[in-house]
């Protein structure tokens, strides 16, 4: 019987990678194939309903899906993970010549954010913000770059903008990921020496592939087996995982998504079942 696992479809790229999985695992004789969504909401779900075994999720369809699943009386495993979806953090970024300190200098001024949905740079952040003692849209204003909603800040164009907003001086201070501060850095978007990190959060995961405990345990464990077993040694498989981003996959864990899920409870984003409470959510 054919493994089916659900991607979405950010970014051409995800068709290379997942086209380049389903031949290599075909090759080790497991019998693979995906789905593409245009969103993680329809994928998890999917996913949460039992119509795909698995699903390369992000944090935030993670959280959802777990609570889909429980809603049915099921579990959400995360199966494996790239390793670098451990321990990641945001940064709050301001002018180099500002005069902020710390983050609650920030009171009453405005933080540039990223697309409603992104679990990097909004809801972890606006948490990272309430712990501080700012309350957003109350003694601190955010302005939110909307790109890409419902592919949960997997198009970082939203951080790019928020950047641009940045150094132009709409805002006093922006939120992004750590990894995407060094991107653009590298790239020019940030010229240098022009930002300084004011703030980084805790550490957090990130994607990890998600499977429920109705999908067979037998294929499970077969394909949690080989996709383990990919090694950046080999250059059949190399290009693949450059492409998606990490040197090996990881045993999945549970441990690094409680900022997350503060956060999402914190914005009322998804109820204690999964659906989406957002007023201002529309994938």
């Amino acid at each position: 019987m054919t493994f089916l696992m659900g991607a979405v479809a950010y970014d051409p790229k995800v068709v290379t990678i997942w086209a380049g999985m389903r031949a290599w695992l075909k090759a080790q004789k497991f019998p693979f194939d995906f789905v593409l969504y245009s969103h993680y909401e329809r994928q998890a779900e999917d996913l949460a309903a039992g119509r795909i075994d698995a699903a390369w999720n992000s944090p935030l369809a993670w959280i959802r899906t777990v609570r889909l699943a429980r809603a049915l009386g099921h579990e959400a495993e995360p199966l494996f993970m790239r390793d670098t979806d451990r321990d990641l953090t945001s940064v709050f970024l301001v002018r180099n010549d500002s005069a902020y300190e710390k983050i609650s200098d920030l009171e009453n001024r405005s933080v540039a954010m990223g697309a409603v949905d992104s679990p990097q740079a909004r809801l972890i952040p606006s948490a990272f913000l309430r712990e501080a003692g700012l309350t957003p849209g109350q003694n601190v204003q955010i302005r939110r770059f909307d790109v890409g909603v419902g592919l949960h800040g997997d198009h970082i164009g939203g951080e790019r903008d928020a950047i641009r907003a940045l150094l132009s001086g709409e805002v006093e201070a922006a939120a992004v990921i750590d990894s995407n501060h060094l991107l653009f850095s590298r790239e020019g978007t940030i010229p240098s020496g022009r930002v300084r990190v004011l703030a980084q959060t805790p550490a957090y995961d990130h994607c990890n592939m998600t499977v429920i405990d109705t999908a067979p345990r037998d294929r499970v464990e077969e394909f949690k087996k080989s996709m383990l077993s990919m090694s950046y040694a080999d250059p059949e498989v190399r290009p693949l995982l450059d492409l998606e981003g990490l040197t090996r996959w990881q045993e999945g864990r549970t441990t690094g998504y409680s900022l997350l899920e503060t956060a999402v409870d914190q914005e009322s984003f998804y109820d204690e079942h999964g659906q989406v409470k957002g007023e201002d959510y529309s994938p």
